[in-house]
């Protein structure tokens, strides 16, 4: 348990905070966004509060940083100067940066994202940006699960255990608890559902994502966003369903040794999927953002195509579906809770939530269950066939506690990197309004050996874009959020060739490393800035600037090649552009080559029979799209070559509700 702040680091949080978001005297100021400083709405408060749910050894870290800034009597200095202490400071080394970073982020995040009215969860600065934040109460909707009640040292049996709940996972529970095996699902998240979806960013953030929202990987050039709930990602995604590209399953299929997925068989698996989610065009409005996007793909000559969501038009509605990503309170999301975890529970599945699963339990060369730990105590499982399914970041973690999977367990984490640009429109964007993503443009999808990136949209969620807008002073980062409402963000995601890695650390939890740094990666990373800035060019955006801790921008007028130019040469890491991962894959990969894959073409893994991979780990190379098609996809495929027993969309279908 970290240690409370002292006293004078408490006020020298409280002087960093008004650094960052200062008090400025302006008129007009109609929503109070110039006076208003970081401690009027309790950030300081808040930030201490966030520390207790930190690693100990950042807080240590943030501790230290504190008593170096307190030790040049911080809070005493001019707001010019206490900005100038904290650029000196970032420059002192990447653990100094890293700290000042931290500092800077999550007072901008706070202050910007959380509720500040306990009663409307309404927060005084959306008023400048015409956000609505929640708007509508949430539905007293019932809980279709009830998880098994776990207490004190338990030992439990079933015939498959299926570690991690999401996109793959639940098509592996339901498929085999169709086929009459008694099927225990265990996820290291908590269960909810639309009753507890507030439209709220941070009570999202801390209760169904990955280590509570967005987490800087081990090396700080990539911020992570997963899923950590029962469902998965499927619970908290833009509900993007896109098939695999036929070059992808081709490489699949010629590279890696996994037979069929180049034909008809795996189409099959995409149709079954496809059905039981109920994957439509009917749900796919375009907001100010989206008809700006399509507009300047028709203008430069671009494919466009509008997303296809597992979404049900007879509840879908726009007004609620821009806060998907905290939890669809409209319940249209087709999630796996209202669709494979549901089929599996109506099969006789039973669920144990908030569970950590340690090891594979492994008894003469083969699967015998699994160890964890529950709220209440050590959980052990035993299971003659054992799924680990609990996403590209922690599947790999469970095989390298427990000594199997081989060399490659770890090694090949693809992160499909993101990063974004923001143009400025001069007339409110209205961006929370409608998903996050409804088209994107596809024209360069495959620009060198198979690989390329995308242009898409992102989802409005003010305290995520406030702590990544550049922050230089505190005036210039107001100045930004006074013109966010008339911003339109466009990403750019790449098909990553390179890979990184996730390792262990002390304390045996998992930690992934990433450096964007392979050659065909950086030329795609830079056309992708150029395509982005041109597309903003044509749309006619007034500024144009990238999400990156620079003063690099255009205005309407400037040298555009000029831009260009220097834009292509931001960093793609820490300290240069923001870069996102939302899409984890690769760090379990299939494959026909031990020393290169965790598992085998379906999915066993090659050193330990019974113990299969069924989530975005196991893919050999990225998707290149959104992943959960892909995922569930070849989780089916996995689920039937455990079963021995082949579906068929239809029957699939027919299954999901007889019993």
């Amino acid at each position: 348990m970290p240690l409370p702040l002292t006293d004078d680091q408490r006020a020298t949080l409280r002087a960093v905070c008004d650094t960052v978001v200062p008090s400025i005297q302006r008129t007009p100021d109609p929503t109070g966004h110039w006076a208003r400083k970081a401690s009027d709405i309790g950030v300081p408060e808040a930030f201490e509060q966030m520390l207790e749910s930190m690693p100990p050894e950042n807080v240590a870290g943030l501790q230290e940083l504190l008593d170096g800034l307190d030790q040049q009597h911080f809070g005493q200095h001019t707001q010019l100067s206490r900005e100038q202490l904290l650029k000196n400071v970032s420059l002192l080394g990447p653990e100094a940066a890293a700290g000042v970073g931290a500092l800077v982020g999550l007072t901008l995040f706070l202050y910007y994202g959380m509720p500040v009215d306990q009663q409307t969860g309404q927060n005084p600065n959306w008023a400048t940006f015409g956000y609505p934040g929640p708007t509508v109460a949430p539905p007293q909707t019932p809980k279709a699960f009830t998880p098994i009640a776990v207490d004190g040292d338990t030992t439990l049996e079933a015939d498959a255990v299926i570690v991690g709940s999401g996109a793959g996972g639940s098509v592996i529970a339901a498929t085999l608890a169709k086929q009459g095996l008694k099927v225990l699902v265990v996820e290291q998240g908590d269960y909810y559902n639309e009753s507890d979806f507030a439209q709220l960013e941070l009570k999202a953030y801390q209760e169904m994502y990955w280590r509570g929202g967005p987490t800087p990987t081990g090396d700080m050039n990539v911020t992570i966003l997963a899923g950590a709930t029962l469902g998965g990602g499927t619970v908290i995604n833009w509900t993007n369903s896109l098939k695999t590209k036929p070059h992808v399953r081709e490489q699949w299929a010629r590279e890696h040794g996994l037979e069929g997925v180049d034909g008809p068989d795996f189409d099959r698996h995409l149709d079954t999927i496809f059905n039981r989610l109920n994957v439509n065009d009917r749900c796919s409005d375009f907001n100010k953002t989206h008809q700006k996007m399509q507009q300047g793909a028709e203008a430069l000559g671009w494919s466009y195509k509008t997303i296809l969501r597992n979404s049900d038009p007879a509840t879908y509605d726009p007004a609620t579906a821009g806060y998907i990503g905290f939890g669809d309170v409209s319940g249209s999301k087709q999630s796996t809770q209202k669709t494979f975890l549901k089929d599996a529970l109506d099969h006789g599945a039973e669920f144990i939530v908030n569970t950590f699963v340690e090891k594979v339990l492994v008894e003469n060369g083969r699967a015998a269950g699994i160890t964890g730990v529950g709220p209440n105590g050590p959980i052990t499982v035993r299971a003659p066939r054992v799924v680990v399914a609990a996403g590209a970041l922690e599947s790999p973690g469970v095989l390298l506690r427990s000594g199997i999977g081989g060399p490659a367990a770890g090694d090949y984490l693809r992160l499909h990197p993101a990063w974004a640009f923001l143009g400025s429109y001069g007339e409110d964007m209205q961006g929370w309004w409608g998903t996050p993503q409804a088209g994107l443009v596809d024209e360069f999808s495959n620009v060198e050996d198979g690989y390329g990136f995308l242009i898409e949209s992102s989802q409005y969620a003010p305290g995520l874009a406030g702590s990544a807008l550049a922050f230089t002073s505190g005036e210039d980062h107001k100045e930004q959020m006074a013109d966010f409402r008339s911003g339109g963000s466009f990403i750019a995601l790449i098909r990553d060739h390179g890979h990184g890695r996730v390792t262990l650390d002390a304390n045996g939890q998992t930690v992934p490393w990433y450096s964007l740094t392979d050659p065909i990666d950086v030329r795609n990373y830079q056309r992708a800035n150029e395509a982005l800035i041109r597309l903003y060019e044509v749309t006619g955006a007034h500024t144009i600037a990238p999400l990156a801790p620079t003063q690099l921008r255009w205005r309407r007028g400037d040298n555009l090649e000029a831009f260009i130019d220097r834009a292509k040469r931001l960093p793609p890491r820490a300290g240069g552009i923001q870069l996102f991962a939302a899409h984890q894959m690769g760090s379990c990969r299939m494959g026909n080559d031990p020393q290169t894959s965790v598992a085998g073409p379906y999915g066993e893994l090659h050193d330990t029979p019974g113990v299969w991979i069924g989530d975005a780990s196991a893919f050999p190379t990225p998707s290149g799209t959104n992943p959960m098609i892909s995922i569930m996809a070849l989780a089916h495929r996995t689920a039937e070559a455990i079963t021995g027993v082949t579906e068929t969309p239809d029957t699939a279908l027919a299954g999901a509700t007889a019993k």
